[in-house]
């Protein structure tokens, strides 16, 4: 225990922390059950700064209406705001001018999107046949699994699993043996969700490209830190949300290669999408109209792009940095505890860590820690394959931000600590 101590002053002096910013988080202010809140369940959702606030704040008090089919000053000015907003996007992520991005409810509908207009007669009849095979890596979240298994089943395609070693690392050696010639697509996490593996995904996103694959990355858990760069990607496809970004839930987007998002048969048929309708037929306007179909989340747009803007104007090598050592501080205490297992130790490039404890389920340490006003989150992280694969069953997960703090890793060992005696 002094050694823990110990490491957790040394982490404090070293705290990258800006001044002042954990004020502009109001979620953060309050107290629960009488303690000061330590949130630390960002793998899931982070909190909404101030300019983000404001931000959509300001467009609803000023800006408000619907957007594209409207020749009034509110509809142009609402226009504007939601088409900015993609275009600030496109530059955070790196896209060119090659890429569009489409916005979505998030990366669940994007991955889902992609999945049903590839696997539908508009996509190309040609494209996926009984026998081809989707690759997909045993490190997924359900949202990047299931899709899947629902398109090869209705298309008689293989569904093949690119899976980790033992400790839960990714190989391109083994993705090398799996791809053949009928390998149509590779499906892949740019990080962990339930263990914070960061995959080798710019050489494995690569490998599938050259066998002549289609590649969709789930950068998920790596847009508010770690930000993947488009440009210097073999990506078709790339999704992400708004609310694992300091943004606003229930928006998102998926942004690709306008040759690719172009195979994509639209999932929401309707309003805006279209370029002309008679009552037996329809035209589908083009990219990113024609996969954008109905009025759109325009609040959550702005605030998704400024949210983009806040990462940004605190620097993204500040925040790596920061959540980082959040990480480290976190896993080399808890790994000091007996009982304790971290899964996935050497990922010190991640900003969650998930760990099991002997004989003590992880929904009683969650409610313990709740208690001290310690939000974490327990189960299976919508990731049951991984950690069965792993021998884990379900675990406790601490996910760090910029807002979090050393002293709340500090009191989140405390914490476990406390568990663990009440409960082994």
């Amino acid at each position: 225990m002094a050694d823990m101590q110990a490491a957790g002053t040394q982490a404090r002096a070293a705290d990258s922390l800006p001044t002042g910013l954990r004020d502009l988080f109001p979620v953060l202010q309050q107290r629960i059950h009488g303690a000061a809140l330590a949130y630390l369940d960002n793998a899931a959702t982070t909190q909404m700064p101030l300019p983000v606030l404001s931000a959509m704040r300001q467009f609803e008090e000023s800006q408000r209406a619907n957007i594209h089919r409207g020749v009034h000053t509110l509809s142009q000015r609402a226009t504007d705001a939601f088409e900015q907003a993609r275009s600030d996007l496109k530059r955070f992520i790196g896209a060119s001018d090659a890429h569009e991005l489409v916005f979505t409810s998030g990366t669940t509908e994007s991955l889902n999107l992609v999945a049903h207009g590839l696997g539908t007669a508009g996509a190309g009849p040609a494209w996926l046949r009984p026998g081809d095979e989707i690759i997909v890596s045993g490190l997924e979240h359900h949202a990047n699994l299931v899709p899947w298994q629902q398109l090869a089943r209705r298309s008689g395609a293989t569904l093949c699993i690119l899976r980790p070693d033992a400790q839960g690392r990714l190989h391109t050696h083994d993705l090398a043996r799996l791809l053949t010639p009928r390998t149509r697509l590779l499906a892949l996490t740019a990080s962990a969700n339930a263990t914070g593996e960061r995959p080798p995904y710019e050489d494995l996103l690569a490998l599938a490209a050259q066998a002549g694959a289609l590649t969709v990355l789930d950068a998920a858990q790596a847009v508010a830190h770690a930000v993947p760069d488009l440009s210097r990607l073999d990506c078709d496809f790339m999704a992400f949300s708004s609310h694992k970004m300091y943004g606003p839930m229930g928006i998102g987007a998926l942004v690709g290669r306008r040759s690719a998002l172009e195979r994509l048969t639209p999932l929401r048929l309707g309003g805006d999408m279209v370029e002309w309708v008679t009552y037996e037929d329809a035209g589908f306007a083009g990219l990113p109209a024609r996969l954008e179909g109905g009025t759109p989340h325009v609040a959550g747009a702005v605030g998704m792009a400024a949210a983009a803007a806040f990462i940004d104007k605190t620097g993204r090598g500040v925040i790596d940095a920061h959540v980082h050592a959040l990480r480290a501080h976190a896993a080399s205490g808890l790994a000091a505890m007996d009982g304790i297992t971290v899964l996935a130790p050497h990922a010190t490039r991640s900003a969650l860590v998930s760990f099991v404890a002997r004989n003590v389920h992880p929904h009683d340490i969650g409610t313990l820690l709740d208690g001290q006003g310690i939000a974490v989150r327990t189960g299976h992280h919508c990731a049951q394959p991984l950690l069965d694969h792993l021998g884990a069953g379900p675990t406790t997960r601490a996910s760090f931000a910029v807002y979090n703090t050393h002293e709340e890793v500090e009191r989140l060992l405390s914490g476990v600590a406390h568990a663990l005696e009440m409960l082994q």
